[in-house]
């Protein structure tokens, strides 16, 4: 099953007010927008990183520390990467209750 952009988006679009914005609530609806993203792709990346340390390296140039590093930070982009472009709906859940925390309308 493929997630994109608008799948995230209809998730905010069944409950918008259209009320006008309190001085300085667009940057911290913006902040919170940013923030779930980050939370979704760091727990992406928590859950492809299991993924990546099952594949096994062979060879001169294969494995060691510096690999172990690569992989890592590449895993890292890649939770990035999905947040980004969609992810799974994950940001979108948390942006909503950040948002009700700090009494902003969506």
């Amino acid at each position: 099953m493929e997630f994109d952009r608008s799948m995230t988006e209809a998730a905010f679009a069944t409950d918008q007010r259209h009320e006008p914005l309190r001085p300085g609530q667009e940057k911290d609806r913006e902040a919170i927008r940013r923030t779930a993203e980050e939370f979704e792709a760091v727990f992406l990346a928590e859950m492809l990183r299991p993924m990546f340390e099952s594949i096994s390296t062979s060879g001169m140039f294969g494995g060691g520390s510096a690999e172990r590093v690569s992989r890592s930070l590449m895993v890292e982009e890649y939770g990035k990467a999905l947040s980004r472009n969609g992810g799974v709906g994950i940001a979108a859940s948390v942006e909503r209750e950040l948002m009700k925390m700090q009494e902003i309308e969506p």
